[in-house]
């Protein structure tokens, strides 16, 4: 380290600033790599090595034929690869090579410039793909390392320090927060003026809008978070939180999808939503997924109002908005953990939810018939048969897990007869598939269950591992009513939130093997505390939205508060910062040497008379100068300017410098003779 110090320091200070520009340009190009096409990564990490090697050797800079060609080259490419020079992908592209070629032109300390401004330009494109806190923290290092190379470009004599460089930056940095907070509370939020655009098709997906036997399970894999719930009373018990998501009514035997109807929609099933017991309050901070589906703990009659979104109820209970959900979202709700839906009789409709496709599952159907031709069963209703299944889950040996196997053709007869074990969307399947056969109707509801209190903010974090699919049964006289027959056979799944964990590898199993061996609870610590944190960025920076505003507005003492009065005090506040800002200005000049001050006023005098001296004559030379130009005239002057420049070298036999201030006004000022 000691050796590669003496090495840097060695260098010439245009080869030292320059690879300090080039560390600072590959930080702000780093976290888009994931985005950005491999050839435009290995590109920019090409360039950039090569301009780092002709610095440290000293060598010369391609010519303008090289630049020309490989820009031609990565332009052409860009078309190749995103079809479009237009667009987000293709625009960060552009910019990215852009900024890599234009290192290649480091020649003068213009060059420098447009590379400082194209990388505060590329470092603003990384929040068009993530507006997470590591992306706010990263690009605050790039700020500060983008600011202390432009502060060093101004600093052209001798060597000066980058510690020194960058302690101006941050001093910089420091100074423009406040007014970067300010028009960060005050700026007014107007859509779709404000927001970083987003693009539909970059958003993480989630549950998907049908269910083949897996997918559920490879969301199990994923531990990131769906939404964060904060209640604002008691909680409800553990077997009650359902986030109702899409709801799954036709089978075609490999897979499940929404109910596509063969009736006109005002045949269809009606909600009919009846609530009972306890009001549940809760607000829902919604991670983007690209989907159009709201989640609610069920049931919910009223709509959420989702900021930005129009949302409608469909027949079957799930809220769903104008638009997918591309950035994140907060919305307040009010749930009843009990009700009722749909039709209370036998309707025509609910035909859609019998029907099995032919030549699937024979072995589920034989068992069906076997159930109905026993005596307790032949006239039992659903109740009686849904008990029946779920008795048969409880005791004839059914595993839930992770890692079933491929499933076949008849996914419902290798469950219920062979292999016994699955997933809840396996569980859930077969149970819907076996009331169907008897000619009761059900379907597949799919969504969230569950979640995991953090104890340090006392947010409920739900994540994509809590995806659940569950069951219901239409019953006659009640609607539709939920089975969840995955807690049959493993009760622990919905009554105390034990989830399957997902394999890891040896990597991280040794390192969460590390952290077990020095705390028990350290791992599970530090995971709550820094998702308490991520969850505060989201609550106070990515969700401050005009409502936000308002409510700031309101505790202001705005009665009835708009974007104009939002616009108003913004400005306001810009003219009383300006004004400060001024005063400051006029009070740091009056600190300056008040005696060359007024030295300069008698130069502009004199130079108004007619008399121009160079700004370096002492005045000693200046009131020579007057005596020459003006004679007796100038007399007055000629002491005035003896007794000043006594005033700062011989100071303790003079008086001080507020006398002569005076006298100065007072001065008859002597006009060249013709």
């Amino acid at each position: 380290m000691a050796a590669l110090r003496r090495t840097l320091y060695a260098l010439p200070r245009d080869s030292r600033d320059t690879l300090f520009l080039l560390l600072v340009v590959a930080w702000v190009v780093l976290p888009q790599a994931r985005n950005l096409p491999l050839w435009c990564v290995l590109l920019a990490a090409g360039v950039l090595l090569w301009r780092g090697v002709l610095a440290l050797q000293n060598r010369p800079l391609p010519n303008a034929w090289w630049l020309g060609a490989l820009l031609a080259l990565t332009v052409a490419a860009t078309f190749y690869t995103h079809r479009t020079l237009l667009g987000r992908d293709a625009g960060v592209t552009l910019t990215v090579v852009l900024l890599a070629l234009k290192t290649l032109e480091l020649r003068a300390r213009r060059d420098a410039f447009v590379v400082f401004f194209l990388g505060f330009f590329t470092m603003l494109t990384n929040f068009f793909f993530s507006q997470s806190l590591l992306t706010a923290a990263a690009m605050l290092v790039a700020l500060l390392g983008l600011l202390t190379a432009l502060v060093n470009a101004h600093m052209p004599v001798g060597r000066p320090s980058l510690w020194g460089a960058a302690r101006t930056a941050g001093g910089m940095a420091l100074l423009g927060a406040p007014i970067m907070a300010v028009m960060f509370l005050l700026f007014p939020r107007m859509a779709p003026l404000w927001g970083i655009p987003s693009d539909g098709l970059s958003g993480r997906s989630g549950l998907s809008a049908n269910m083949q036997i897996g997918n559920i399970a490879r969301l199990a894999l994923d531990d990131s978070i769906a939404m964060r719930i904060r209640f604002d009373g008691p909680v409800p018990p553990q077997n009650q939180l359902y986030f109702r998501g899409p709801v799954l009514s036709t089978f075609d035997g490999h897979e499940w999808r929404p109910l596509q109807s063969s009736f006109l929609p005002r045949f269809q099933t009606p909600a009919a939503l009846q609530t009972q017991g306890e009001l549940v309050r809760y607000e829902v901070t919604l991670e983007p997924n690209n989907r159009p589906w709201v989640f609610v703990l069920e049931a919910t009659g009223q709509a959420p109002v989702v900021p930005g979104h129009e949302l409608k109820m469909t027949a079957d209970l799930q809220w769903l908005s104008t638009r997918p959900i591309t950035d994140l979202v907060r919305y307040r709700a009010e749930s009843h953990p009990r009700f009722r839906h749909g039709p209370e009789r036998q309707a025509v409709q609910l035909q859609d939810y019998i029907d099995l496709p032919a030549g699937f599952n024979p072995r589920t159907l034989a068992l069906a018939a076997e159930l109905r031709r026993e005596p307790r069963f032949a006239t039992a209703g659903a109740a009686e048969l849904a008990d029946a299944a779920l008795e048969r889950l409880r005791t004839g040996g059914y595993t839930y897990t992770l890692e079933p196997g491929l499933y076949g053709e008849h996914t419902a007869d290798e469950f219920w007869f062979d292999r016994k074990e699955g997933f809840c969307e396996h569980i859930a399947s077969a149970f819907v598939v076996l009331m169907r056969a008897l000619d009761v109707p059900a379907r597949v509801v799919t969504g969230y269950q569950g979640g995991e209190r953090n104890t340090v903010d006392g947010y409920w974090t739900v994540r994509q591992s809590d995806a659940h699919a569950w069951a219901e049964v239409w019953q006659d006289g009640l609607g539709w009513l939920r089975v969840d027959p995955t807690s049959a056979v493993s009760p622990g799944r919905t009554g105390s939130f034990q989830r399957l964990q997902a394999p890891q590898g040896a990597l991280a199993t040794a390192f969460s093997g590390a952290f077990t061996a020095l705390s028990p609870n350290l791992l599970a610590s530090l995971r709550a505390r820094w998702e308490a944190l991520n969850n505060g960025w989201n609550q106070w920076v990515l969700n401050y939205t005009q409502s936000r505003q308002f409510d700031l507005l309101k505790q202001l003492g705005f009665a009835s508060p708009s974007w104009q009065n939002l616009a108003h005090l913004l400005i306001g506040v810009v003219v009383t910062a300006s004004l400060l800002g001024a005063g400051w200005t006029l009070w740091d000049r009056s600190q300056h040497d008040p005696w060359l001050r007024l030295l300069a006023r008698c130069r502009r005098r004199l130079r108004r008379a007619g008399l121009a001296l160079p700004s370096a004559c002492p005045p000693r030379d200046m009131a020579a100068q007057v005596r020459q130009r003006f004679g007796a005239d100038g007399d007055a002057l000629a002491d005035w300017l003896l007794r000043l420049e006594a005033q700062r070298y011989a100071p303790g036999r003079h008086p001080p410098l507020a006398p002569l201030r005076r006298q100065f006004k007072r001065l008859p000022w002597p006009t060249l003779k013709p």
